[in-house]
């Protein structure tokens, strides 16, 4: 963040759009911070089938906007896709809702299951299209207009977008909060209906919100389209009309094209046919992926890292002394809300300590590069799961430790996140054309994708190797018997290789303003 950039410098239609994300974040939290928690006490599923699940749906989830995405730039504006997405998502999560009621009547419980399953499935698709048009819309407040910035504008544009992606990450990081902290109370006291119904109503309010701001946003539009025009259904039907325009020009014959039928009389005109071809090429879109492929991929045990609070972390909590007076009870779920406080508090002084003194040491406006912020959060995600062993170990000797000695391996990921999580949304955004910030968005929440199901993978084979010969699972049932240490450990290890092979193609990653090609690729 460049220096002298304040909060301020974000518009009414950032801080707006910031807020609509905190909601969203509210709503899906509530649904899966507390899951593994569901699907073991209601649906009784196993420890590690839990995990998986969770494991796999949150990938899911993450990665459906890499599918999404492409489709709805194509034939959408980030404004439309939003709109629909969001209807997409609360009827979806009202469907989730209505699942839960179904446990409380003696009905077929495999249906019920079932129904449950599908309805997270189709939640993970409303979400494709909405979380990256989200981000993307709002970082099209910012009035960034060029493909590529100049080298006098370079540092400006660079400063404006690192403040907008560390304050949409702390309004994220504020829904979350609430979102874990609140909703886990209200599933484990007073029950899942509830517990459920409540990020429905939310998700309504923020299409509400949303839509109250239509007149204020900025509408990242071709020139020759006038932001007067805009409506969302009329942009959805001339995208829809272009396309089909363009397949029937194409269908004709030669002969047809050149004098049967007029030009300007076929199906969608010379207008109609700039607006199919306004996109980037497919395999334009394909060489930008490849080159950030390397980075990506060695970002994947950083996500692996990033699902053990929802899994195996709320497994051992639920397992240590969490009493607060004769009463109450922690539900272990909260303790995810640790992570997201310590973005909260930590995060202003990311701008005022840390870029200031970096800055004197690198000489660099912005403190430390987005590839070295990202690097910082993976060497600290290590340090958390070397600690996350050690209580592992402790909590194995010690049965009535504390909750409470969860807290640092929880802080420490917070921190992490500070680093690496916001350092990828810039990183991801900035590397590509305008025309693909949608795709860019994707490719961020597709790395959390792939390491989900790439954690369930390794889940499976570890248990099949580890329950070889009769042999205890490291994820056994029995809480007492598990060894989650050994798991911990062999994360910090695998993650310690990926960290130095990450540094390796740092050294040799050139941006795409260094390229300086109109399409970075």
């Amino acid at each position: 963040m460049a220096r002298g950039q304040k909060p301020k410098g974000l518009n009414k239609p950032c801080i707006l759009l910031i807020v609509i994300a905190g909601m969203e974040r509210f709503a899906f939290k509530g649904v899966a911070s507390n899951l593994v928690t569901y699907l073991t006490d209601i649906i009784h599923l196993s420890n590690s089938t839990a995990a998986k699940t969770v494991n796999s749906w949150c990938g899911f989830t993450s990665i459906m906007p890499l599918l999404v995405a492409p489709i709805a730039e194509s034939l959408w504006d980030h404004y439309s896709t939003i709109l629909v997405s969001s209807f997409f998502y609360i009827l979806l999560v009202k469907a989730l809702t209505s699942s839960t009621f179904e446990w409380a009547w003696p009905v077929n419980k495999s249906i019920s299951t079932t129904f449950m399953f599908w309805s997270l499935c189709l939640i993970s698709l409303g979400l494709g299209g909405y979380n990256p048009s989200l981000q993307a819309f709002g970082a099209d407040q910012l009035g960034e207009d060029d493909d590529m910035p100049t080298n006098q504008t370079d540092l400006k544009t660079s400063g404006k977008r690192t403040l907008f992606f560390t304050w949409w990450y702390f309004g994220v990081c504020s829904g979350s909060l609430l979102g874990i902290s609140i909703m886990s109370y209200i599933q484990d006291t007073l029950g899942w209906s509830l517990g459920f119904a409540v990020p429905t109503l939310v998700m309504i309010a923020s299409i509400i919100l949303f839509s109250s701001g239509t007149r204020c946003y900025a509408f990242n539009f071709p020139n020759d389209q006038k932001v007067d025009d805009h409506t969302p259904f009329k942009n959805m039907a001339e995208g829809l009309k272009a396309k089909i325009s363009r397949v029937f020009y194409c269908g004709l014959g030669e002969s047809n094209r050149k004098g049967n039928v007029p030009d300007q009389k076929l199906v969608g005109s010379k207008e109609l046919d700039e607006k199919a071809n306004k996109s980037i090429s497919l395999s334009d879109k394909i060489k930008v992926s490849l080159r950030l492929l390397p980075i990506w991929a060695m970002l994947l045990l950083f996500a692996v890292i990033f699902q053990q609070p929802a899994t195996f972390f709320t497994k051992q909590g639920m397992t240590m002394k969490r009493n607060i007076g004769t009463k109450f009870k922690i539900p272990p779920a909260t303790l995810q809300g640790v992570i997201t406080v310590s973005i909260i508090l930590l995060m202003p002084l990311y701008d005022k300590i840390l870029v200031p003194c970096t800055q004197i040491i690198t000489r660099n406006e912005k403190g430390i590069t987005v590839l070295q912020r990202m690097g910082a959060g993976m060497v600290l995600s290590i340090i958390a799961m070397v600690i996350a062993a050690l209580v592992e170990e402790k909590r194995l000797k010690t049965p009535s430790l504390t909750i409470f000695w969860l807290l640092p391996q929880y802080i420490l990921l917070g921190i992490s996140d500070i680093f690496t999580v916001v350092g990828m949304q810039e990183f991801f955004y900035g590397e590509v054309p305008i025309k693909m910030r949608t795709m860019g968005i994707a490719l961020y929440t597709s790395v959390f994708g792939v390491g989900s199901f790439l954690s369930a993978i390794m889940i499976s084979l570890i248990e099949i190797v580890t329950t070889r010969g009769g042999k205890q699972s490291w994820f056994s049932d029995d809480m007492s018997k598990a060894r989650l240490d050994k798991y911990y450990w062999l994360l910090a290890v695998l993650s310690t290789l990926s960290l130095l092979v990450y540094i390796v193609l740092c050294r040799f990653h050139k941006s795409r303003s260094d390229l300086g090609d109109e399409n970075g690729v």
